[in-house]
């Protein structure tokens, strides 16, 4: 990163960094696991399913759990989401499958249904023969571009269907935003790499890494080479504030530093800042900012130009947040950062206010902060240079991949899923995305 060296004061001792970032939700014990485990009613046609993108058999895992069936537990989970320990891990399950629980009642709790799948996964029986067959093989070979969560579940799915496939990625590793954009302490202890060893272990996939898109290698030698190519590039561009100031040292992207801090082997050598501003409302503007209290930062405050209920992130990360004692200031947009070539000290916000049509308004009121860093955590969009000019696949009103309901771009044999394509940009969705795009191509295949 290019913080400045006066900003790596006021650290943790080593041990102390290292003890906050374990894992946030340690698993259940085995008494626990009874426990809740006998809460779940095991309704039928039960909401907490219709709320899971790859509609896990709730109650079914959970019944095998309580008769003490761990490892068939773990197959059911795994069958409709082979990212299944991931996702339990990192989902925001309290508005998913545990909002939609029948046990979500002013008087009562959810049942802790990511917790017990994580239990399940846990404990698949790795003594046991692999879960999955691969079929014959049917002599097609397919391209996927990206080793993320979408593009990974799509590789696994069409390798059990017996066909080639080929990954594409730019990286040096594998697993997408579970390496590089998850929150350390969601997902400990290496587990994003031992769970594609899970995956990779059907067969037929191999993995060519450092192969950017645009690069590398390009789309039309892909379409060329193989039968079919699913694009699961995500979001590579992040979005700018547009005010003075942003070109400043120590203004970053709060993506980039989660990915830093990801990869780093020494938290302790990490540059952290006193006074950080955090700016964004969702998922990533949490963990930056937790992360930052756990690194040593005195002071981190979430500045966002509305409201709380808008937003993006759950209460639940909220919640977090503030037990991390970080702080939030609302309805305030950003004006300008004042600093020069050696770093920043202010930031102005516009102090802002929703009409009655819901439209943002500015006031004649300006807020100053102080800081030494500054996270932008605005979002990301997709970066569609990689395609060149030739042929890309056509683009939809958000300026991401457009697909139809077999998740086909506007390429022949070509598809998409995961963030490059509209959706709420979840690890359990790009898993769906994968696994119905897979069921699309192998249905193609068949036909050719």
């Amino acid at each position: 990163m290019s913080f400045t060296h006066e900003i790596k004061s006021n650290r943790l001792l080593e041990d102390e960094i290292t003890d906050n970032f374990h894992d946030i939700s340690p698993p259940l014990t085995d008494k626990q696991v009874l426990i809740e485990s006998e809460r779940c009613l095991f309704c039928y046609d039960a909401p907490c399913i219709n709320a899971c993108p790859t509609d896990i058999d709730v109650p079914l895992f959970i019944r095998k759990i309580n008769t003490e069936n761990y490892h068939g537990a773990a197959k059911e989970i795994l069958e409709k989401n082979i990212l299944g320990g991931s996702c339990a891990r990192v989902c925001p399950t309290e508005t998913l499958c545990q909002q939609a629980c029948v046990r979500n009642t002013e008087h009562d709790e959810p049942v802790a249904i990511g917790k017990l799948q994580r239990f399940a996964v846990d404990h698949l029986d790795t003594t046991q023969p692999y879960p999955f067959d691969r079929a014959a093989s049917t002599g097609k070979h397919v391209a996927i571009v990206g080793a993320g969560p979408a593009g990974l579940s799509c590789a696994h799915r069409l390798a059990r269907d017996g066909h080639k496939v080929t990954i594409y990625e730019a990286a040096a590793k594998s697993g997408g935003l579970n390496e590089y954009g998850i929150a350390l302490y969601k997902l400990v202890d290496d587990y994003a790499q031992k769970e594609i060893d899970f995956v990779l272990q059907i067969g037929g996939i191999d993995i060519k890494y450092q192969h950017a898109l645009g690069k590398d290698v390009n789309l039309n030698q892909l379409r060329e080479n193989h039968d079919a190519v699913f694009l699961s590039i995500g979001m590579g561009n992040v979005n700018a504030l547009n005010i003075p100031g942003e070109q400043y040292p120590n203004v970053e992207d709060a993506v980039a530093y989660v990915s830093e801090l990801r990869q780093t082997n020494n938290l302790a050598s990490l540059a952290v800042g006193k006074n950080i501003i955090v700016i964004g409302a969702g998922m990533t503007a949490i963990d930056i900012a937790v992360q930052s209290k756990k690194l040593g930062a005195e002071n981190v405050t979430i500045v966002y130009r509305r409201n709380q209920s808008a937003m993006g992130a759950s209460e639940h990360e909220q919640e977090l947040a503030y037990k991390n004692g970080v702080s939030f200031v609302f309805n305030a947009q950003p004006k300008q950062i004042v600093g020069d070539e050696n770093g920043i000290s202010t930031m102005e916000f516009i102090r802002t206010q929703q009409s009655s049509n819901g439209k943002l308004q500015c006031k004649d009121e300006i807020i100053s902060m102080p800081c030494d860093v500054v996270f932008k955590a605005i979002g990301q969009q997709l970066d569609s240079s990689p395609f060149g000019n030739d042929n890309p696949p056509a683009l939809d009103q958000r300026g991401r991949i457009a697909v139809n309901e077999q998740f086909q771009t506007s390429l022949d044999k070509v598809f998409a899923g995961g963030d490059c394509i509209n959706g709420k940009d979840l690890v359990v969705e790009a898993v769906d995305h994968g696994n119905k795009a897979a069921l699309a191509i192998h249905q193609q295949l068949q036909q050719d």
